[in-house]
């Protein structure tokens, strides 16, 4: 499960109950430090300035001037709550707040409802603002669409994962999608220093010195909510009138939560990184990806099987030993389990990571496929094919095969493919690992087979 993004809602069992979108977003003093420094005006909002030029959509509709329902896709704590809220506000239109973790169909028609009554009735159009959107189920993401296509509610839904994999395609035609870029270190240090001063967050009561604020901002890894939980939890133990130093903040924060959910798109490009790595024989970065899915919770038996395909995809035939390796890590994880298998499957990928590269197997049979599948098969030779039945040679099969261990060579001139693929080359070694000569082997034993000599 995916940790809060920066200033997201606070959890309730139940759909808040709140008559405005100040009441909603900013709920009070109570309420965690994360929440209550939630940007109110454009001019506290940090990062994202790809999306907030002068003209850009996104600016439009947080100032008033657009009317396009929006997907604010992307990682934890990098603003989407807090676009959401300054869309919300800055209209002027009426409010109304879903939370796809409690409700279901019902209260989403509910919804809708009642802002096709007040849209009727006062010429008043809604904003309908849906937290965790990818959560919704399909059935619930349908009955959005009616209402989104005819503007009876502008949307405004934030989610973490990529609407690609979690959003209905109706639903993401109707919507601007703008993609959140995770904050820079300089924004996070911004984000700390305002919430130690103002009025909203620790008023000054304590200063931080250079040391707490690079690990706060260390520890965030991109995440602005992440760092101001970090910042509130070591500031409980410091007196009014201290200073935070590096070592309370260590004492108060054990380490970094890894930003890695293994259900969302987190899931898709720590894989994709790590495939890449091993792929690139970066062993250190693709030893770092492995460390992130293990710590996040993946499943061992996913990275596994992600091993056994790199070792024949990008290894192959430049180091045939991969294959062993890979499969033996997977049959290690399936019997000793987490948290040991940690090291069966780091062997495996150092293993991996090192070996030469060679991509001549997915392209050997990527490229029989493709004849196959374009039509091009054939008849099998009539000398190879099963000649174990009564009447077999009567019909001409398996008549003049030659058996390849009568030769002292092990090798005879003989047609193996269908007569339109008699020429046929999938396989092309390359000079890397053991497949370094083969070339030149395989070239001989061809011009014998295909009696070219």
């Amino acid at each position: 499960m995916t940790e809060p993004g920066l200033f997201d809602t606070p959890g309730s069992n139940s759909q808040p109950d709140v008559s405005s979108p100040s009441e909603f977003f900013h709920p009070g003093r109570h309420a965690p430090l994360a929440v209550r420094m939630r940007p109110r005006d454009l001019s506290e909002v940090v990062g994202q300035k790809h999306l907030l030029g002068e003209g850009a959509p996104l600016r439009r509709l947080v100032e008033g001037g657009g009317d396009t329902s929006v997907i604010l896709f992307g990682p934890p704590g990098t603003g989407k709550t807090t676009l959401a809220s300054l869309i919300s506000t800055s209209t002027g239109r009426r409010f109304e707040a879903l939370s796809a973790l409690n409700a279901g169909v019902k209260e989403v028609r509910a919804v809708i409802e009642r802002a096709r009554t007040h849209l009727v009735r006062e010429g008043v159009q809604s904003v309908l603002f849906i937290d965790e959107v990818h959560r919704f189920s399909k059935t619930q993401q349908d009955a959005l669409l009616g209402a989104v296509e005819n503007r009876t509610v502008l949307l405004v839904a934030a989610t973490t994962e990529n609407p690609s994999f979690s959003v209905v395609s109706p639903l993401l035609s109707r919507s601007l999608l703008l993609q959140l870029e995770p904050l820079s270190d300089d924004d996070i240090a911004d984000v700390i220093t305002r919430a130690a001063t103002d009025e909203r967050g620790l008023a000054g009561r304590i200063t931080l010195d250079d040391g707490a604020l690079k690990q706060l901002v260390a520890l965030a890894s991109g995440d602005a909510r992440r760092s101001l939980t970090y910042l509130e939890a070591a500031a409980e133990g410091v007196a009014d009138g201290e200073t935070l130093d590096e070592a309370t903040v260590q004492a108060a924060v054990n380490k970094a939560v890894v930003r890695y959910d293994r259900d969302g798109d987190q899931h898709y490009d720590v894989t994709s990184a790590f495939i890449k790595s091993v792929r690139g024989s970066d062993v250190d970065a693709a030893l770092h990806y492995l460390a992130r899915m293990i710590d996040g919770g993946e499943d061992p038996r996913f990275i596994a099987r992600r091993i056994i395909i790199l070792a024949s995809e990008d290894i192959g035939m430049a180091d045939p030993s991969a294959l062993q390796t890979a499969v033996a890590a997977a049959h290690a994880v399936q019997m000793i389990g987490m948290p040991e298998a940690r090291l069966t499957l780091a062997q495996a990928v150092i293993h991996l990571a090192t070996a030469p590269k060679s991509n001549s197997v997915i392209n050997a049979i990527d490229a029989a496929l493709k004849d196959v599948r374009r039509g091009k098969t054939g008849a099998v030779p009539p000398h190879l094919r099963d000649g174990h039945y009564s009447g077999a040679k009567a019909m001409g099969n398996a008549v003049d095969y030659q058996y390849p261990h009568s030769d002292p060579r092990g090798v005879v001139a003989q047609q193996y493919p269908p007569d339109n693929l008699a020429d046929c080359i999938y396989y092309e070694p390359t000079t890397h690992g053991r497949e370094n000569g083969m070339a030149t082997h395989l070239g001989n034993i061809r011009r014998i087979v295909r009696d070219k000599r």
